[in-house]
């Protein structure tokens, strides 16, 4: 089969550009053709044979860039023209979408389509929702400089993305998020998409609210790449890891911190609080880590914590933290309880109440037996392998 994956960024930047490169890796080694198709870049590591990439759109450059930028990510005939020419060499059985809004635009979608219908066959496209883009301009459903959960975009209300200034406090970027909500909804422009893989019950509910969307949508939860380890000797302490941010509720923790003193925190990450961080007495920072210390840090840890204030759909850190034989204190938001056993293998708490994660911290930390229970338990906690979870989204190129 040949797959042509479809993501703004071709280099490391985030857990999109994670998930895509794993994946095509994977495909090639079950015996399928792979190409890529995005923004060119002095870092991108995949590409296609035609070498046929869009330009780099940087939102930092220049005042005359930025003035065309507005009609650029809203529809980009640079991307239908360089799309075309992969589409038309490369002849893809299935066209795998993933971050495209903005930078490529929906507008490739009309082009594979039109392009399908010129070679006389159909091209199916799915696309994997690493967010609520497609019902929320700001793709979070968080106002981000309130620091609060926000829905008021659902139903295709987009108004309200530049009545709060949700993408970055900007009044004209939020107006222009608003602008591409409404005219991709009148266009009913994502009607183009075959199969929607959605990461979490979770945001497949939230969009399904969109009646173009609803009966497009599966569930897929992510894969693990941490495979199930042998027990490790624990050690006494609580580890967070992730971002220290706002949104990932680093605040209410570090408050918690300082009323349980008698408890130590291992944070392993970094961000734009690490001097909040580093400024609490009974937390060690030991920095962003990657691979085998990552692993050990989580592996010895009594349990971590987990305490996003906004949506998560499948955070791959819940999913690690059992696997490793971890249980968790973890935010009742988003996707997270579907990861879980509650009572068995975590416990969960009210997003950003102080309180009540306090009280579970503690109960947790007090009482060992229990604790003991929960270790055990996430011995036998399973996710799909790589290999498990791309032979499930072969299935759906092939719907």
């Amino acid at each position: 089969m040949k797959i042509l994956i479809v993501n703004k960024f071709l280099y490391p930047n985030g857990g999109s550009e994670t998930y895509i490169f794993k994946l095509g890796e994977q495909f090639q080694n079950m015996g399928h053709e792979v190409q890529y198709f995005g923004m060119e870049h002095e870092k991108r590591i995949v590409g296609n044979r035609v070498e046929s990439y869009t330009s780099n759109m940087d939102f930092h450059t220049g005042k005359l860039q930025k003035l065309l930028y507005p009609f650029k990510i809203l529809y980009s005939r640079e991307a239908r023209r360089k799309i075309r020419a992969v589409l038309e060499d490369f002849k893809p059985d299935v066209v795998h979408l993933n971050n495209f809004n903005f930078q490529l635009t929906p507008s490739i979608l009309y082009e594979i389509k039109k392009t399908a219908k010129k070679q006389g066959r159909n091209i199916p496209i799915v696309y994997t929702a690493h967010d609520s883009q497609l019902v929320c301009p700001d793709h979070l459903l968080y106002i981000p400089h309130r620091g609060e959960v926000c829905e008021r975009c659902l139903g295709g209300k987009f108004v309200h993305c530049s009545k709060n200034k949700c993408i970055h406090g900007s009044t004209v970027k939020s107006i222009l998020g608003s602008v591409e909500g409404y005219l991709y909804k009148i266009l009913k422009t994502y009607r183009l998409l075959d199969v929607i893989i959605c990461p979490s019950e979770f945001l497949k509910n939230k969009l399904s609210t969109s009646p173009v969307l609803a009966q497009k949508t599966i569930t897929l939860h992510n894969f693990s790449d941490a495979s199930t380890v042998e027990q490790s000797e624990k050690e006494d302490y609580v580890i967070y890891f992730g971002r220290y941010s706002q949104e990932k509720g680093i605040a209410t923790l570090l408050k918690v911190c300082k009323e349980l003193p008698d408890i130590p925190f291992v944070f392993a990450g970094n961000g734009p609080l690490e001097d909040e961080v580093n400024a609490t007495a009974n937390v060690k920072n030991i920095g962003f880590q990657t691979g085998d210390t990552l692993r050990e840090a989580i592996a010895k840890a009594r349990f971590s914590v987990f305490t996003s204030e906004c949506y998560e759909n499948c955070p791959f850190s819940v999913m690690e933290s059992q696997t490793y034989g971890t249980p968790l204190v973890a935010a009742n938001i988003g996707g997270v309880p579907e990861l879980v056993k509650v009572g068995e293998t975590a416990d969960l708490f009210e997003s950003g109440n102080a309180e009540e994660l306090k009280r579970k911290i503690a109960a947790l930390w007090e009482d060992r037996e229990r604790l003991d229970s929960y270790t055990k338990n996430c011995q036998s906690v399973k996710f799909d392998t790589l290999e498990e979870y791309c032979h499930k989204v072969l299935e759906f190129y092939s719907r």
